[in-house]
């Protein structure tokens, strides 16, 4: 069996498709382990994975204050790429599954010959558009190319629907890695229907804000609401209607079933996971200069819901959930998108194609083994 390292940051919605890809090779037999920021230690460990911190990057986490300089000093770590290079040194793996935006690791191991796999875990056609704008100026202004790094993986994995990736590259779209099961409660005609609000777990500045407006627009609907918060907000900060239920944390998957919409911010892994059962979404994008607007504009044009600026009137976002409680053509477009994502189940695919990538280069002509 195969000796993977997957190389991760504590970015929050991030982690999710590496993991679950990465259970998929660990349950087929290959050893797999983890570098990220210590922050993440405890819940690698609990997931059952070898987990290493970085001995010299930058510390980061994700519900700490977020900033724009923060995150860019994360992506173009080059102490990152170091550590890499000696967790390697130290004890070496026959592939190197990266997070596309750690372009710090990208280039240190381009640099040293060392083959990679690219993991994207949003649409690609996002991180292109971002490589042409302000980030991959601030990235060449630093020396990197982010675009040239991305399409120098051996494989890029981009766990997405290809239909919804608009402008993307040569890459491998695997589907999203999300628990795929049909919603089985809480439909429209519902005596009274449920709905899940969860925004990010990410400090951004927005996000208080924006959880009040939400909050604020729908007490006054016949509905019930289950509000995960995460860490990056505190609870008792916040105005909390008699017809929500908040918590700080909750397994989506014990809900998405029972709910018929769910308001969110964009983020690529909870919009897909939404879909995946068939539900409809209301989403308002937290901060502009992420995939948010992207997923969101994708999720609007296919008909599978609504998007709102993250400014919006408690009186849009209240006008907004009734819109989307009825019945109407996004229910049909929402299950024909859950149906699509339950036919391409990401971390099965994702792990068969770095599992082939591995016996592909095992194979090659004159191509050493890695040595152990």
């Amino acid at each position: 069996m195969s000796e993977i390292l997957f190389v991760t940051w504590d970015g929050g919605g991030n982690v999710p498709p590496a993991v679950g890809i990465a259970n998929e090779l660990q349950r087929r037999g290959h050893h797999v382990r983890f570098l990220g920021h210590q922050s993440q230690a405890a819940a690698f460990t609990a997931a059952g994975h070898p987990f290493a911190g970085y001995p010299t990057a930058r510390s980061f986490t994700s519900d700490a204050p977020s900033t724009t300089a923060a995150q860019l000093g994360v992506f173009g770590d080059r102490a990152m790429g170091r550590d890499v290079l000696a967790e390697l040194a130290s004890r070496q793996a026959d592939v190197v599954v990266v997070d596309c935006l750690l372009f710090g690791v990208l280039d240190a191991l381009r640099r040293a010959g060392r083959p990679y796999v690219v993991l994207e875990h949003s649409f690609d056609g996002f991180f292109r558009g971002a490589a042409k704008g302000p980030l991959g100026l601030v990235l060449r202004l630093r020396g990197f190319r982010a675009t040239d790094l991305i399409d120098s993986g051996r494989l890029v994995i981009t766990t997405a629907l290809a239909e919804l990736d608009a402008g993307h590259g040569q890459v491998t779209h695997t589907g999203p890695v999300v628990t795929a099961v049909r919603a089985g409660g809480g439909r429209p005609g519902a005596e009274e229907p449920r709905v899940l609000i969860s925004l990010s777990t990410f400090a951004f500045r927005s996000l208080t804000p924006t959880w009040q407006r939400v909050l604020d627009a729908v007490g006054e609907l016949p509905a019930s609401f289950v509000a995960t918060t995460g860490p990056a907000v505190e609870p008792g900060a916040l105005r909390v209607p008699a017809n929500v239920e908040l918590h700080r944390w909750l397994p989506h998957e014990d809900v998405l079933g029972q709910v018929s919409l769910v308001v969110g911010h964009g983020g690529h892994g909870t919009t897909m996971a939404a879909l995946a059962h068939d539900l409809p979404l209301l989403l308002i994008p937290l901060d502009p200069k992420t995939d948010q607007p992207f997923v969101a504009r994708a999720l609007e044009q296919a008909g599978a819901g609504r998007a709102l600026s993250r400014r919006a009137s408690p009186r849009r976002i209240r006008a907004a959930v009734e819109e989307l409680l009825a019945d109407g053509p996004h229910r049909a477009a929402a299950a024909r998108l859950g149906a699509a994502i339950r036919a391409l189940p990401g971390a099965t695919n994702g792990a068969d194609r770095i599992e082939a990538l591995l016996s592909n280069e095992a194979s090659a002509p004159g191509r050493p083994a890695a040595p152990r």
